[in-house]
């Protein structure tokens, strides 16, 4: 699994004295303040903190992020659900696949469907990990063959599991990326999800330092 940052929506104006070009953060300010006869006032941090601790999430519509994810078929599905972004996922109708990704065993919890637990013995996680192995091997070598045969890519995908890899970027708006985060990040996702969602986190508090404060994150 890897998540990197592709791009920030760029402002193409400047605000500041010296001339800089404003920040992402900055932007966002500046069209807030679209009714405000003081537009370019530099200043925008209490802004930024009143919108959020009054729920004015609007503003944080204009500017976007995006990320590429690598992970597996499996949990892109997770992530593709999250309709307020926009997706471009690699396509196994074009391209021949080569990589898989692996995942630890965990164990079924009885009262929630939607966890699992950790306590699992090193014998039963050497086994699912040899299985996912084992299972790639057998699929991989028939997905070759069935190239070799002629038999169209978009054909052939249908032998590889779901932990074939894919790689993805998913864009949106400061807003979604602040709601997906909130939801991602926490209790009730899945381990290599959250796992995932986390890396972006970081990398949305580089990115937008002073909304990651007024977050609490």
């Amino acid at each position: 699994m890897e998540v990197k940052l592709i791009s920030i929506t760029k402002p193409v104006i400047n605000i500041n004295e010296d001339g800089r070009e404003m920040t992402a953060e900055q932007l966002i300010a500046y069209c807030a303040r679209v009714s405000s006869p003081h537009q370019e006032n530099p200043e925008y941090v209490k802004l930024l903190r009143y919108c959020i601790a009054n729920q004015h999430w609007s503003i944080f519509e204009l500017v976007d992020m995006t990320v590429e994810i690598i992970t597996s078929r499996a949990l892109a599905q997770q992530i593709l659900r999250h309709r307020s972004f926009s997706f471009q996922e690699f396509s196994q109708r074009y391209a021949e696949v080569a990589h898989f990704e692996t995942y630890e065993a965990r164990r079924q919890d009885a009262k929630n469907r939607q966890n699992s637990i950790d306590d699992l013995s090193d014998e039963e996680k050497e086994w699912f990990l040899k299985c996912q192995n084992e299972v790639w091997d057998s699929c991989f070598t028939l997905y070759n063959e069935a190239l070799r045969r002629g038999i169209a890519k978009e054909q052939a995908r249908f032998i590889l599991p779901l932990n074939t890899q894919t790689r993805l970027y998913m864009k949106g708006s400061v807003r979604s990326w602040i709601h997906y985060l909130q939801l991602r990040c926490g209790n009730g996702t899945q381990k290599e999800h959250k796992e995932i969602a986390d890396k972006i986190k970081e990398i949305f508090k580089i990115q937008f330092s002073l909304i990651s404060d007024a977050l609490s994150w």
